[in-house]
């Protein structure tokens, strides 16, 4: 027998031990509050109509019928059968910048950190979908391929860093293309891209790649990480400490600004919708939200061993033992009232 709710199992065998020591405390003032009163012997004598057995069997059915609506709550299961369980979502890439300029601090702890915190939870929120991820700056890459196992893309996740490719630059273009080739290339819906970038692209032709992206029935959705107003991008040492900024051939500090222009396009191109990252981290969550109203197609069946609910038997038995208690009365029967009376007279 497998035990599903064990923290009723435990429950059980504190309440149950409470229950006898609290009627057993009971029984014992109501004896002494009798023997305050007068000659605990004659008191009893006058209440004839009053049986202690009965009152002792009435305890009995409700310590009885506690233990076994308790145990019935914990769920216990006998026997097993094979189910098959399938699951229905759309397939999301999840196409992350790792360029340098993602390390600019106008959002904190940086551009890439919340970009990776803002994937975290969208992980932790999927369900029955498949998701992968690109990583991209002056070229992309899969990172991951498809998948219904979110504690691995979670591992990949966490490895994404700005060193992770060494060419520099931003090729929104070429995410969006490598993107297009991680999906099934036989479908033309059920497909959803999640682009977080600066939006700052290098010549890669990002508005020809949504159009691209648009004919495979990809809707793509856009987070913008920054500010338009722009940022320097700190250098640091391997302790951590800001040495400079970078600069360009002239000498002259970077700032990296956000350029939302083309991120709306590349979204209203494709029937998505641009957002701005916010320190709320609700755009993911707006997105979730859309994809999960979309039509959805069904994905791998996967057998799944079942246990088999048995709580119904026990729980009947619960209900037999209070349902006797509660028609049981404390009271003798006419007959044994009159046994006791002509007894305690003598005849």
């Amino acid at each position: 027998m497998r035990i599903a709710q064990i923290n009723f199992i435990y429950l059980l065998l504190v309440l149950l031990p409470l229950l006898v020591v609290f009627y057993w405390f009971v029984f014992r003032m109501k004896r002494k509050a009798k023997a305050r009163f007068g000659n605990l012997a004659l008191i009893e004598k006058l209440s004839l109509s009053f049986s202690p057995k009965k009152r002792r069997w009435k305890v009995a059915l409700i310590l009885l019928g506690t233990f076994f609506l308790l145990f019935s709550l914990a769920r216990p299961q006998l026997g097993t059968k094979l189910t098959l369980m399938k699951r229905e979502g759309v397939d999301i890439i999840i196409a992350m910048d790792v360029s340098f300029s993602m390390m600019a601090e106008d959002i904190k702890p940086n551009r890439l950190e919340k970009a990776k915190q803002e994937v975290n939870g969208l992980l932790s929120r999927m369900q029955g979908d498949r998701v992968g991820l690109v990583a991209f700056a002056g070229v992309a890459f899969i990172q991951c391929p498809l998948t219904l196992d979110y504690s691995a893309a979670k591992m990949f996740l966490d490895i994404i860093d700005v060193s992770l490719i060494p060419q520099p630059g931003t090729a929104i273009g070429d995410a969006i293309r490598t993107s297009i080739q991680a999906f099934n290339q036989k479908e033309r819906k059920y497909k959803v891209l999640i682009l977080l970038t600066d939006g700052e692209d290098h010549d890669s032709d990002p508005l020809g790649a949504a159009e691209e992206a648009s004919k495979e029935g990809i809707r793509i959705y856009t987070i913008g990480i920054g500010s338009t107003q722009g940022e320097p991008i700190p250098l640091r040492d391997n302790q951590g400490q800001v040495t400079g900024f970078k600069k360009d051939q002239e000498g002259s500090v970077v700032v990296s600004k956000l350029d939302e222009v083309t991120l709306q396009k590349i979204a209203l191109t494709t029937g998505g919708k641009y957002y701005h990252a916010t320190s709320g981290e609700m755009e993911l969550d707006k997105i979730y939200d859309e994809i999960s109203k979309m039509e959805k197609k069904e994905l791998e069946g996967k057998l799944m061993t079942q246990y088999e609910d048995r709580y119904q038997y026990f729980l009947f038995i619960s209900l037999i033992f209070l349902t006797i208690e509660f028609l049981l009365s404390e009271r003798r029967s006419r007959k044994a009232v009159d046994r006791l009376k002509a007894k305690a007279e003598g005849k």
